[in-house]
C-alpha cells in the first residue's frame, strides 16, 4: 500500500510524476467549471426580468443561505457514494438552473432556481478537493497539494475574469447564449472528470487504514470530536471571516466604483483584472507555505483586506482600483494555504464532510458579510460603509493573535498516527 508522503513542516516538494498525472485533469475541469459567462453580468440580467434591488438582493442571500444549510448533507453523501458522483450531480444541477433561468421570468419561479443552484454549489462544495488530495494520497504524492491547488485556483480565476469579458460579448446576441454557454461548459466539466477521474468514497480513504483512528471513527461526527482542537476551530472562524469579507468587497466594489464617478466599461475592466490578479497571485502559495507559513500569512491578508476597505472610503476612484488590485490577491494566497492545512488535519474517511461543514460555516459569514456591508453602504454611503465594513477583517486578525504568538498549530492525520504509535 502506497503511504502518505511527509513533507517537512512550512514546505513543500516539486510536483512529481503521480502527482501531475492525478492534477491535469483536474485543472481541465478548473477551466470548463469556471467558464460561467453570466458570472459578470447576471445582476444585469435580473434587472432586465423586472426584478427591483430588493428582490436581486434576496435570492443571492438565498443562494448562500441554502448553499450553507445543505454543506452538511451534501459532505455526508459525497463521502457515502462518492466525492466524483456528488460533484457531478451538483454541475449538472447548477446547469439546469441556469437553463431555467434564461427560460423563465416569474420571480416565484426563480426563487426555487436559485434554491436549486444552491444545492448543487454544496453538491460540488468540499467534493472537488477532497477528491484531488485524496486521489495524491493515494498516489503517495499529497506533498505536491499545495502547488497543485495553487494552480487549480489560477485557473478557475483567470478563466473567471476571461468569462465575465466574454459574458458581455455574448449577451449582444442574446441572454440564452449566456446562459446556455455557461450550462455547456459545466456539462463539458463533467464529462471530463467523468471520463479521467476515478471515483474516491470515504471508505476507500487509504491514509487511515493502518491506524486505529480510521477505524474508530464510526461517524463524522465523532470525527469532529478528534479534530477539533482550539487552533483548528479558530482557523475555521477566522478563515471564514476572511471569505465573508473578501466575497462581498468584490461584488461591492461595482457599486463603491460606479458611485465614485467610474464609467461601466471601466467598473468592468476593473472587476475583470481582479480576477486576474486573483488568479496569478496564488501561483506564490507554494514559496509562501515554505518561506512564511499559514500562521503569519492569516494576520497578512486580514490586515491587506482592511487597508483595501478602508481606502475605498476615501472617495476617490483610481484609490479604489489600486487598492483593489494589489490587495485583492493576498486573501487567494492564503485561502490556497488554509485549505492545505484542512485536508491535512480531517480523516480522509470523512474528508467531503468535514470540509463540508467548514464551507458550511464560511458559507453563513459571508451571507452574514452581504446583509451586513449592504446595510451599511445603504445607511452610510458606498464608501464610508466600505471603511467601516473593515472592522470584521480587524475583528478576525485579532481572533488569530493567539494562535500566533503562542505558537499553536494544527496538527496532521499523519503527525497524530505517529504521537499514537509513539511509546
Amino acid at each position: 500500500m502506497t503511504g502518505t508522503v511527509r513533507r517537512p513542516l512550512g514546505g513543500s516538494a516539486p510536483i512529481d510524476d503521480a502527482a501531475r498525472t492525478v492534477a491535469r485533469p483536474f485543472y481541465a475541469y478548473a477551466v470548463l467549471a469556471n467558464s460561467l459567462f453570466q458570472r459578470g453580468v447576471f445582476v444585469l440580467f435580473l434587472y432586465q426580468r423586472g426584478f427591483s434591488v430588493g428582490q436581486v438582493a434576496l435570492l443571492q442571500t438565498l443562494l448562500y443561505l441554502v448553499s450553507g444549510l445543505a454543506e452538511l448533507p451534501t459532505g455526508v453523501i459525497a463521502d457515502r457514494i462518492g466525492r466524483r458522483a456528488s460533484i457531478v450531480i451538483g454541475q449538472v444541477l447548477v446547469a439546469g438552473c441556469l437553463l431555467g433561468q434564461a427560460a423563465f421570468s416569474d420571480y416565484w419561479m426563480f426563487l426555487a432556481l436559485f434554491i436549486g443552484q444552491g444545492i448543487g454549489m454544496a453538491c460540488v462544495s468540499g467534493s472537488d478537493t477532497a477528491l484531488l488530495y485524496d486521489l495524491l494520497v493515494r498516489r503517495g504524492a499529497t506533498a505536491g497539494y499545495v502547488r497543485i491547488r495553487s494552480r487549480f485556483t489560477m485557473l478557475g480565476t483567470v478563466t473567471s475574469g476571461a468569462a465575465i469579458v466574454l459574458g458581455g460579448q455574448l449577451q449582444q446576441l442574446s441572454w440564452g447564449a449566456v446562459y446556455a454557454g455557461s450550462a455547456a461548459c459545466l456539462v463539458l466539466a463533467v464529462v471530463v472528470l467523468v471520463s479521467r477521474v476515478p471515483e474516491i468514497r470515504g471508505a476507500d480513504a487509504v491514509d487511515e487504514r493502518d491506524g486505529a483512528e480510521g477505524q474508530g471513527d464510526a461517524t463524522a461526527w465523532r470525527a469532529v470530536l478528534r479534530v477539533a482542537t482550539p487552533a483548528l476551530l479558530t482557523l475555521v472562524v477566522v478563515s471564514g471571516l476572511m471569505h465573508a469579507t473578501l466575497t462581498p468587497y468584490i461584488i461591492f466594489t461595482q457599486k463603491t466604483l460606479s458611485d465614485q464617478g467610474a464609467g461601466t466599461a471601466w467598473v468592468s475592466v476593473a472587476i475583470a483584472g481582479g480576477f486576474l490578479v486573483g488568479g496569478l497571485i496564488p501561483l506564490l502559495s507554494d514559496r509562501a507555505d515554505r518561506h512564511i507559513g499559514y500562521r503569519v500569512i492569516v494576520p497578512v491578508s486580514l490586515l491587506a483586506l482592511a487597508v483595501a476597505l478602508g481606502l475605498s472610503g476615501l472617495g476617490l476612484a483610481w484609490v479604489t482600483v489600486a487598492a483593489f488590485l494589489a490587495l485583492v490577491g493576498v486573501p487567494e494566497v492564503t485561502a490556497v494555504l488554509v485549505d492545505n492545512v484542512f485536508n491535512e488535519a480531517v480523516p480522509s474517511r470523512h474528508r467531503a464532510s468535514l470540509l463540508s461543514m467548514i464551507a458550511f460555516v464560511e458559507s453563513a459569514l459571508i451571507g452574514i458579510g452581504y446583509l451586513v456591508l449592504g446595510a451599511l453602504m445603504d445607511g452610510l454611503g458606498s464608501g464610508t460603509g466600505m471603511a467601516t465594513y473593515a472592522a470584521v477583517p480587524l475583528l478576525a486578525c485579532i481572533l488569530w493573535l493567539p494562535v500566533l504568538f503562542r505558537g499553536a498549530r494544527v496538527a496532521t492525520q499523519v503527525e497524530k498516527r505517529a504521537d499514537q504509535k509513539a511509546p
